[in-house]
């Protein structure tokens, strides 16, 4: 029976993981076994950072539009009842900005919010 060669099915995968696993501690760079195991670790921790990223922005946004609010004197929850019943609709990333770039814009907002609410 002919020998049978696999081309470098083997060598290609491993070489692969040792390039994702470069600059990594001791021998997660230099060991295959210890280098899959290091670079999957590392590649499951990417895939949920990735999501908690967005969590955390989203957070963030929350915490710089309430402290405006605050300064403005309303709740964080009443001012964005009475964007909804003004029908504005800006998403927090960009009432976040506005908050923190433009004060005299988010207080003209926090006036339009409290008329919507009938409190002004």
């Amino acid at each position: 029976m002919p020998r049978v060669k696999r081309g470098t099915n083997r060598t290609d995968s491993r070489k692969k993981v040792l390039k994702l696993a470069k600059g990594y501690f001791l021998t997660k760079s230099k060991l295959h076994r210890s280098a899959q195991e290091a670079v999957e670790k590392a590649l499951r921790y990417g895939f949920v950072g990735r999501r908690r990223k967005k969590r955390d922005f989203r957070a963030l946004w929350i915490v710089r539009i309430n402290a405006a609010c605050r300064a403005c004197e309303i709740s964080y929850s009443k001012f964005i009842d009475g964007l909804n019943k003004a029908g504005i609709t800006l998403n927090r990333k960009v009432l976040a900005e506005i908050a923190y770039d433009d004060q005299k814009a988010f207080a003209d907002l926090v006036a339009k919010a409290k008329t919507a609410l009938g409190e002004a």
